[in-house]
This record gives C-alpha cells, sequence and structure tokens, in this order.
C-alpha cells in the first residue's frame, strides 16, 4: 500500500514517513501544497496525510481541488487541536477522516489502515483467501493456522491483492500502489515476488490473467 504525506513541518514529516515505512507502506512526502497537490493529482495512492496549514496553497484548498478533479483516494486531515472549525470544514471538503495535533502515531496508523479497509470494503483487518490469512495489524500471515515467513515486499504485494480480492490487478497498479515514485517500473520484480509467494502460500493462489495482471483466488 502506497501513501501519500503532505506535511510543512520537517521532524512531523520524518516522524511520520518512519512510522508509516515502519508499518508497510511505501511513503512519498510533499512539503508543501502545490507539491502535494501535484503528486495527489498524478500518482496512485491508496490514502493521504494532509495538514490543513500548508504553504503555497492550504491543505483545504488542495483538497478541494482533488475532489473537484475526481480524485477519490481516502484523506485523513491533520488540524490544530483548538481548531474544530477546521475539522468541520475539512470534512465537507471531502476528508475521510481527521486529528488533531498533537496526536500518538499509532492512532494515525490505524486510523489510515482503517480508511484503506474501507475503501476496499473490507471491514476486518484479517484478510483471507481460502487457507491463507493476512492481518494487515500485526502483518502476520498463516497458512492453514501456521505462520509464514514473508519479505517486506512480498507482504505488500499479497496485502494489496488481499484488499483487491476478485479484481484482475495489473503490474502497473502493483507497482504504482507498492513502491513508492522513485521506484524503477521497468523492473521485473513484480513477477519474482509473484513466484515467490506462489511457492511459500501454494501455487493456486495467485492466478495469472494473461496481458492484463494478477487475481487473488478464494478457494
Amino acid at each position: 500500500m502506497r501513501v501519500l504525506i503532505v506535511e510543512d513541518e520537517p521532524n512531523l514529516q520524518r516522524q511520520l514517513r518512519d512510522a508509516l515505512e515502519g508499518a508497510g507502506y511505501a511513503v512519498d512526502a510533499a512539503s508543501d501544497g502545490e507539491d502535494g497537490h501535484f503528486l495527489g493529482a498524478t500518482e496512485s495512492y491508496d490514502a493521504v496525510v494532509l495538514d490543513l496549514g500548508l504553504p503555497e496553497i492550504d491543505g483545504l484548498t488542495v483538497l478541494e481541488r482533488w475532489r473537484g478533479e475526481g480524485h477519490a483516494m481516502p484523506v485523513l486531515v491533520l488540524t490544530a487541536r483548538d481548531r474544530w472549525s477546521d475539522k468541520v470544514a475539512g470534512l465537507d471538503a471531502g476528508a475521510d477522516d481527521y486529528l488533531a495535533k498533537p496526536f500518538q502515531t499509532e492512532e494515525l496508523v490505524a486510523r489510515l489502515r482503517a480508511l484503506i479497509r474501507r475503501a476496499a470494503g473490507q471491514a476486518s483487518s484479517e484478510l483471507s483467501a481460502g487457507p491463507v490469512r493476512l492481518d494487515a495489524r500485526s502483518g502476520r500471515v498463516t497458512l492453514e493456522g501456521e505462520p509464514v515467513k514473508m519479505t517486506a515486499q512480498e507482504f505488500k504485494l499479497l496485502s494489496y491483492l488481499m484488499h483487491h480480492k476478485g479484481k484482475v490487478v495489473s503490474r502497473t497498479e502493483l507497482i504504482e500502489h507498492i513502491y513508492d515514485q522513485d521506484f524503477d517500473r521497468d523492473s521485473n520484480t513484480i513477477e519474482v515476488f509473484i513466484t515467490r509467494i506462489r511457492k511459500k502460500l501454494g501455487a493456486d493462489l495467485i492466478s495469472t490473467t494473461r496481458g492484463l495482471g494478477y487475481s487473488l483466488n478464494d478457494s
């Protein structure tokens, strides 16, 4: 899963990046509203953390522009604790959730997990496909109840397919959602990770639709 942070305070931006990367997300970051709007409008994100008090273009305007342009990714806005009006304005502009500063990064990560889960139509943090279970909260994968060791990238790829079970996901979409913007998109690592996951969890777990992409089997 890929997340955009739009936050101008360097220490907080770094803290958020570290927390989200530690939770298994690919992370891009912008330090002002102009760059944040551009990234959100041109790249594919599973969720966005958006501060409202940004230089160049304020966060509320950025959010309104995204929604006006048809970008529907979940957005968690960050607000000052005593500015309740910002919370209302942010939600009215299309935010999916808000968090008042100061906050615990663990709560932010949990809220983002919930937003991504709801956007994919999932009710629980535990996702399943046949005998395979993936817990998005703990980062644990099991096969018929037995834990399976996964690398970070294998987990990210499996998690994205789990969140989009029943859909054929293209190689391009996988690259856009499990790597940050600096990744070499001509790389064949997706095919390598698919092969590794099949070896660990069963050859029939992931189907290939030639010319279209990959889908998760639920039996």
